[in-house]
């Protein structure tokens, strides 16, 4: 090793497989120089060597975050989900090291989501998140083994369509509805178990999607043009409105005297309470955005009717009672509701076929109370046969 003095600092020189080696250290301290050559000459053994050099584990939180950052491609609602993942870990590991994540600290946490009721399928997106962090620290390989020693495995998920809403439930959740602080969920959910326009569709409905009649400051009739879909299909297509839809419709337009053309149906505002009775009122109101979200206020009002369905069941039970009705085609059906998956197809084709056998067992019925099928029996019974 050698260590030098040159315009007032340290200078180190060594040879290193036949290459100088010469820089600055920046210091006029000859301890400081002697230990800077001696990393300086580590770095480029372990270079050499191929040695990756052993990084410092961080906080999760921190962890989390770069993670996410890495992700901005992701669609907007694939993203919102990540970004709720990543708040809800970090609250539970936020402050520990990455490093520092075990199995036990897994399973405690999927225990716990349990217990408050959360749905397999988003504890199986948050623990896939979790694996994704801890995967790109290095530190996943691990517990995964040891997930695989103690047979933990995901938890089973729903893969059905969903379920239609019965005419009793929906009237239960009409009266709840009626008796929520959320003066758009009415709107929000006549509009949806009458037209089966998803969550996005509906939030993305502007005033120049709707064609209406207006007669004595009343819809009359009308139809809507979906402006945006998650699929192509769903994209564009006309869905005309029921009678009901056009009276939630004009109570909910008129509410808004200044809107135009490119107001959302749905607009961004504010719910207060006012008076001694404590009505919800609208105030706030953003012309130019769409609504947030309605989960709390759907989820209140199936808790108040003692229900309990997912807001995409509105839009099944549109679909499914089309299919109940057997002179609606199947083309039909997809042009009103757009994209229609094959395992739903095939949930509606077993629809159709009880609503077939409904229909003949009518027609049967009718045979059976004219005595035609054992007038008919008596008449061509045969002898026995001679043998």
């Amino acid at each position: 090793m050698s260590v030098y003095k040159r315009g007032g600092v340290y200078w180190y020189k060594f040879l290193f497989q036949g290459q100088l080696i010469r820089e600055t250290t920046r210091t006029n301290s000859k301890t400081v120089a002697r230990e800077a050559e001696r990393v300086r000459r580590r770095e480029l053994e372990l270079a050499s060597n191929r040695i990756p050099k052993r990084q410092r584990s961080q906080l999760f939180s921190v962890a989390a975050r770069e993670w996410l950052l890495t992700k901005n491609a992701l669609a907007p609602k694939s993203l919102e989900r990540l970004s709720h993942h990543v708040s809800t870990l970090s609250e539970e590991f936020g402050r520990r090291l990455a490093c520092d994540i075990a199995v036990d600290d897994i399973t405690k946490l999927r225990g716990k989501r349990i217990s408050a009721g959360l749905a397999p399928r988003t504890i199986n997106y948050e623990i896939s998140a979790l694996r994704s962090i801890l995967k790109i620290q290095g530190l996943w390989s691990g517990i995964a083994d040891d997930l695989d020693r103690q047979g933990i495995k995901k938890l089973s998920e729903r893969h059905d369509v969903g379920r239609a809403i019965s005419a009793k439930d929906e009237q239960k959740l009409l009266d709840a509805i009626a008796a929520s602080r959320s003066p758009a969920l009415l709107p929000l959910f006549v509009l949806a178990i009458d037209t089966g326009l998803r969550a996005s569709e509906l939030r993305s409905l502007r005033r120049r999607d709707l064609t209406l009649v207006w007669e004595n400051q009343k819809i009359t009739e009308g139809a809507l043009i979906v402006p945006k879909s998650k699929t192509e299909a769903g994209t564009g297509r006309m869905v005309p409105l029921t009678s009901r839809v056009a009276a939630v419709l004009t109570s909910w337009l008129s509410r808004f005297t200044e809107a135009d053309e490119d107001s959302y149906v749905f607009p961004r505002h504010r719910v207060g309470m006012a008076g001694n009775v404590r009505r919800p009122f609208i105030w706030d109101v953003d012309l130019a955005q769409p609504i947030g979200e309605w989960k709390t206020a759907w989820r209140l009002a199936c808790n108040e009717a003692g229900l309990r369905y997912r807001w995409h069941d509105c839009r099944h039970s549109f679909v499914s009672r089309l299919a109940e009705n057997a002179q609606v085609s199947e083309e039909t059906i997809k042009s009103l509701a757009g994209h229609v998956s094959k395992r739903m197809l095939e949930r509606y084709s077993h629809i159709r076929t009880e609503a077939k056998r409904d229909a003949i067992a009518v027609l049967n019925q009718r045979s059976l109370n004219a005595g035609w099928t054992n007038d008919w029996a008596q008449s061509n019974k045969s002898e026995k046969p001679r043998i």
